[in-house]
Protein backbone atom coordinates (compact mmCIF):
# COMPACT_ATOMS: atom_id res chain seq x y z
CA UNK A 1 0.00 0.00 0.00
CA UNK A 2 1.11 3.78 -0.95
CA UNK A 3 2.26 5.82 1.57
CA UNK A 4 -0.02 8.35 2.30
CA UNK A 5 2.74 11.12 1.90
CA UNK A 6 5.93 11.92 0.00
CA UNK A 7 8.64 14.16 1.51
CA UNK A 8 10.53 15.81 -1.18
CA UNK A 9 13.59 18.02 -0.39
CA UNK A 10 11.77 21.41 -0.60
CA UNK A 11 7.69 20.04 -0.78
CA UNK A 12 5.36 17.68 1.08
CA UNK A 13 3.01 15.82 -1.06
CA UNK A 14 0.03 14.40 0.85
CA UNK A 15 -1.62 11.92 -1.19
CA UNK A 16 -4.29 9.58 0.88
CA UNK A 17 -6.81 11.61 -1.22
CA UNK A 18 -5.93 10.99 -4.77
CA UNK A 19 -6.34 7.99 -6.72
CA UNK A 20 -2.76 8.66 -8.12
CA UNK A 21 0.21 8.47 -6.16
CA UNK A 22 3.50 10.10 -6.63
CA UNK A 23 5.36 7.23 -9.12
CA UNK A 24 8.73 7.43 -10.15
CA UNK A 25 7.72 8.21 -14.19
CA UNK A 26 5.98 11.70 -13.21
CA UNK A 27 8.77 12.65 -10.76
CA UNK A 28 10.54 12.02 -14.29
CA UNK A 29 8.30 13.92 -16.20
CA UNK A 30 8.30 16.92 -13.77
CA UNK A 31 12.13 16.93 -13.33
CA UNK A 32 13.29 16.64 -17.25
CA UNK A 33 11.22 18.60 -19.44
CA UNK A 34 12.17 21.85 -21.15
CA UNK A 35 10.56 24.37 -19.03
CA UNK A 36 12.93 27.21 -20.46
CA UNK A 37 12.07 30.26 -20.79
CA UNK A 38 8.64 30.03 -19.93
CA UNK A 39 6.48 32.49 -18.35
CA UNK A 40 3.13 30.33 -18.29
CA UNK A 41 2.92 26.90 -17.59
CA UNK A 42 -0.32 24.48 -17.60
CA UNK A 43 -0.26 21.29 -15.68
CA UNK A 44 -3.65 19.41 -17.39
CA UNK A 45 -4.32 16.55 -14.84
CA UNK A 46 -3.02 17.89 -11.68
CA UNK A 47 -3.49 14.82 -9.83
CA UNK A 48 -1.19 15.52 -6.10
CA UNK A 49 -0.14 18.63 -7.15
CA UNK A 50 3.57 17.18 -7.98
CA UNK A 51 4.10 18.81 -11.45
CA UNK A 52 3.18 21.96 -10.82
CA UNK A 53 5.48 22.12 -7.62
CA UNK A 54 8.42 20.29 -9.36
CA UNK A 55 8.11 23.04 -12.05
CA UNK A 56 8.44 25.51 -9.74
CA UNK A 57 11.09 24.52 -7.61
CA UNK A 58 13.26 24.83 -11.43
CA UNK A 59 11.62 27.94 -12.73
CA UNK A 60 12.34 31.51 -11.42
CA UNK A 61 10.13 33.95 -9.66
CA UNK A 62 8.02 35.04 -12.53
CA UNK A 63 7.11 31.74 -14.01
CA UNK A 64 3.13 31.44 -13.11
CA UNK A 65 1.54 27.87 -13.44
CA UNK A 66 -2.04 26.88 -13.65
CA UNK A 67 -3.07 23.52 -12.92
CA UNK A 68 -6.53 22.03 -14.05
CA UNK A 69 -7.76 18.69 -11.89
CA UNK A 70 -11.51 17.18 -12.29
CA UNK A 71 -11.59 15.42 -9.55
CA UNK A 72 -12.71 17.39 -6.32
CA UNK A 73 -10.89 15.35 -3.91
CA UNK A 74 -7.29 15.30 -5.89
CA UNK A 75 -8.01 19.50 -6.56
CA UNK A 76 -8.67 19.87 -3.03
CA UNK A 77 -5.72 18.22 -1.97
CA UNK A 78 -3.31 19.24 -4.16
CA UNK A 79 -4.25 23.02 -3.24
CA UNK A 80 -3.24 21.79 0.32
CA UNK A 81 -0.05 20.48 -1.04
CA UNK A 82 0.23 23.55 -3.12
CA UNK A 83 -0.66 25.89 0.05
CA UNK A 84 1.91 24.53 2.63
CA UNK A 85 4.82 24.78 -0.44
CA UNK A 86 6.90 27.60 -1.01
CA UNK A 87 5.64 28.71 -4.38
CA UNK A 88 1.75 29.24 -3.30
CA UNK A 89 1.38 32.23 -5.04
CA UNK A 90 2.93 31.20 -8.03
CA UNK A 91 0.17 27.92 -8.23
CA UNK A 92 -3.38 28.52 -9.30
CA UNK A 93 -5.64 25.10 -8.92
CA UNK A 94 -8.39 24.52 -11.15
CA UNK A 95 -10.87 22.28 -10.03
CA UNK A 96 -12.52 21.39 -13.06
CA UNK A 97 -12.57 19.49 -16.28
CA UNK A 98 -10.04 20.30 -19.02
CA UNK A 99 -13.19 21.20 -21.31
CA UNK A 100 -14.68 23.78 -18.61
CA UNK A 101 -11.59 25.50 -17.94
CA UNK A 102 -11.16 25.98 -21.53
CA UNK A 103 -14.30 27.19 -22.08
CA UNK A 104 -12.80 30.66 -19.41
CA UNK A 105 -10.86 31.26 -22.58
CA UNK A 106 -7.62 31.28 -21.05
CA UNK A 107 -4.22 33.37 -21.85
CA UNK A 108 -1.79 31.42 -24.31
CA UNK A 109 0.91 28.95 -22.47
CA UNK A 110 4.57 28.67 -22.99
CA UNK A 111 4.84 25.07 -22.30
CA UNK A 112 1.94 22.31 -21.16
CA UNK A 113 2.45 19.57 -19.35
CA UNK A 114 0.33 16.14 -18.91
CA UNK A 115 0.32 12.97 -17.64
CA UNK A 116 -3.36 11.91 -19.16
CA UNK A 117 -5.65 9.36 -18.72
CA UNK A 118 -4.81 6.26 -21.47
CA UNK A 119 -6.48 3.55 -20.71
CA UNK A 120 -9.17 3.57 -24.12
CA UNK A 121 -10.49 -0.02 -24.00
CA UNK A 122 -10.05 -1.73 -20.97
CA UNK A 123 -11.53 -3.22 -18.17
CA UNK A 124 -12.39 -0.69 -15.70
CA UNK A 125 -11.94 -0.82 -11.96
CA UNK A 126 -14.31 -0.52 -8.95
CA UNK A 127 -12.47 3.10 -8.21
CA UNK A 128 -14.48 5.50 -9.96
CA UNK A 129 -11.18 7.99 -8.90
CA UNK A 130 -9.19 5.73 -10.50
CA UNK A 131 -11.38 5.33 -13.64
CA UNK A 132 -11.32 9.24 -14.12
CA UNK A 133 -7.92 9.40 -14.15
CA UNK A 134 -6.68 6.61 -16.08
CA UNK A 135 -9.59 6.27 -18.30
CA UNK A 136 -10.04 8.79 -21.65
CA UNK A 137 -13.62 8.79 -21.35
CA UNK A 138 -12.84 11.96 -19.31
CA UNK A 139 -10.28 13.55 -21.47
CA UNK A 140 -9.33 11.87 -25.02
CA UNK A 141 -5.90 12.41 -27.11
CA UNK A 142 -8.21 14.34 -29.44
CA UNK A 143 -9.56 16.89 -27.10
CA UNK A 144 -6.07 17.38 -25.09
CA UNK A 145 -4.40 17.77 -28.33
CA UNK A 146 -6.94 20.41 -29.58
CA UNK A 147 -6.74 22.17 -26.45
CA UNK A 148 -2.79 22.75 -26.84
CA UNK A 149 -3.44 23.56 -30.35
CA UNK A 150 -5.80 26.31 -29.90
CA UNK A 151 -3.63 27.54 -26.24
CA UNK A 152 -0.23 26.65 -26.74
CA UNK A 153 2.00 29.72 -27.76
CA UNK A 154 3.81 29.33 -31.28
CA UNK A 155 7.02 28.74 -30.43
CA UNK A 156 5.58 26.89 -26.97
CA UNK A 157 5.94 23.02 -26.09
CA UNK A 158 4.14 20.56 -25.13
CA UNK A 159 5.22 17.39 -22.83
CA UNK A 160 2.98 14.38 -22.41
CA UNK A 161 3.91 11.36 -20.50
CA UNK A 162 2.55 7.90 -21.66
CA UNK A 163 3.26 3.87 -21.64
CA UNK A 164 5.23 3.22 -25.61
CA UNK A 165 2.00 2.44 -26.86
CA UNK A 166 -0.09 4.75 -26.10
CA UNK A 167 2.39 7.77 -26.98
CA UNK A 168 2.55 6.53 -30.69
CA UNK A 169 -0.91 6.13 -30.44
CA UNK A 170 -1.08 9.85 -29.33
CA UNK A 171 2.22 10.86 -32.04
CA UNK A 172 0.44 9.97 -34.59
CA UNK A 173 -2.97 12.27 -33.83
CA UNK A 174 -0.80 14.71 -33.21
CA UNK A 175 0.97 14.79 -36.15
CA UNK A 176 -1.78 15.10 -38.06
CA UNK A 177 -2.94 18.13 -36.27
CA UNK A 178 0.08 19.33 -37.26
CA UNK A 179 2.54 18.97 -34.13
CA UNK A 180 6.00 18.15 -34.55
CA UNK A 181 7.60 15.73 -32.41
CA UNK A 182 10.80 17.55 -30.69
CA UNK A 183 12.17 14.92 -28.28
CA UNK A 184 11.29 11.86 -27.18
CA UNK A 185 12.66 10.47 -23.76
CA UNK A 186 12.38 6.42 -22.99
CA UNK A 187 11.99 5.75 -19.27
CA UNK A 188 14.07 2.22 -19.22
CA UNK A 189 13.71 0.14 -15.96
CA UNK A 190 17.08 -1.19 -16.47
CA UNK A 191 20.02 0.11 -19.55
CA UNK A 192 18.42 -1.68 -22.39
CA UNK A 193 15.60 -3.24 -20.53
CA UNK A 194 11.68 -3.24 -20.55
CA UNK A 195 10.56 0.41 -22.03
CA UNK A 196 8.65 1.70 -18.66
CA UNK A 197 6.78 5.05 -20.19
CA UNK A 198 8.02 7.56 -23.12
CA UNK A 199 7.55 11.30 -23.04
CA UNK A 200 7.17 12.80 -25.90
CA UNK A 201 7.81 16.69 -26.41
CA UNK A 202 5.85 18.36 -29.47
CA UNK A 203 5.82 22.13 -30.89
CA UNK A 204 3.82 24.08 -33.87
CA UNK A 205 7.16 24.66 -35.87
CA UNK A 206 9.03 22.06 -37.59
CA UNK A 207 11.81 20.71 -36.08
CA UNK A 208 14.61 17.96 -35.38
CA UNK A 209 13.86 14.86 -33.50
CA UNK A 210 16.25 13.73 -31.16
CA UNK A 211 16.03 11.06 -28.63
CA UNK A 212 17.33 9.66 -25.19
CA UNK A 213 17.37 6.86 -23.06
CA UNK A 214 16.97 7.10 -19.05
CA UNK A 215 17.06 3.78 -17.23
CA UNK A 216 15.91 4.21 -13.48
CA UNK A 217 17.88 1.44 -11.90
CA UNK A 218 20.78 -1.01 -12.76
CA UNK A 219 21.26 -4.72 -13.00
CA UNK A 220 21.58 -5.06 -9.48
CA UNK A 221 18.41 -2.36 -8.43
CA UNK A 222 20.84 0.45 -7.75
CA UNK A 223 19.72 3.72 -8.92
CA UNK A 224 21.53 4.72 -11.97
CA UNK A 225 23.82 7.79 -11.64
CA UNK A 226 21.35 9.48 -14.67
CA UNK A 227 18.58 9.30 -12.75
CA UNK A 228 20.16 10.23 -9.19
CA UNK A 229 21.41 13.20 -11.44
CA UNK A 230 18.19 13.70 -12.49
CA UNK A 231 16.31 13.78 -9.29
CA UNK A 232 18.97 14.90 -6.89
CA UNK A 233 17.42 18.14 -6.10
CA UNK A 234 14.04 16.58 -5.48
CA UNK A 235 14.75 13.16 -3.61
CA UNK A 236 15.63 13.14 -0.07
CA UNK A 237 17.56 9.90 -0.99
CA UNK A 238 19.99 11.34 -3.13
Amino acid sequence: MANDYFQFKRFLIKQDQCAMKVCTDSCVLGAAVDVSGAKRILDIGAGTGLLSLMVAQRTPEGTQIEAVEIDQAAAQQAKSNIERSPWTDRITLHAQSLQAFQETKPAPFDVIISNPPFFQASLKSADTAKNVAKHTETLSFTELLQFAQQYLTPAGRLHILLPPHEAKVLEREAHQLGFHTQHILWLEATPGGKLLRAIHSYTKAPTTLTQSRLPVREKDNAYTAAFQELLRDYYLIF
